[in-house]
């Protein structure tokens, strides 16, 4: 499956993932930048704060866990379309997903 992640810049990646994944993992194996992660996937530190397209919120279980929900609110820039990347489980559903990068991380 293939996710675009999509730089505050502009530039583009095109990611080929494989299914089951999170959005954080599918981003550092393949280098995109502005995705740090530094708890591991654990929804504690916010630096993979990614902002869902508008076009895939539907698409997406938007139901943010306590955890995230409590990180989210931190992050200065937060926006309705926040997400934690950690916290997005790639499946067949989200092939063609786009995650835009904020300008900055937490």
């Amino acid at each position: 499956m293939e996710i675009k992640f999509v730089e505050a810049s502009g530039e583009v990646h095109h990611v080929e993932v494989e299914v089951g994944l999170n959005a954080m993992e599918a981003a550092l194996q393949n280098g995109v930048p502005g995705i740090d992660g530094d708890c591991g996937g654990n929804a504690a530190c916010g630096t993979c704060h990614i902002l869902v397209d508008q076009a895939w919120l539907a698409s997406l279980d938007t139901t943010r866990s306590e955890h995230e929900e409590a990180m989210i609110e931190l992050i200065e820039n937060a926006q309705p379309n926040s997400r934690l990347a950690c916290q997005i489980k790639l499946d067949e559903a989200l092939d063609g997903l786009i995650i835009h990068l904020p300008e900055a991380q937490f």
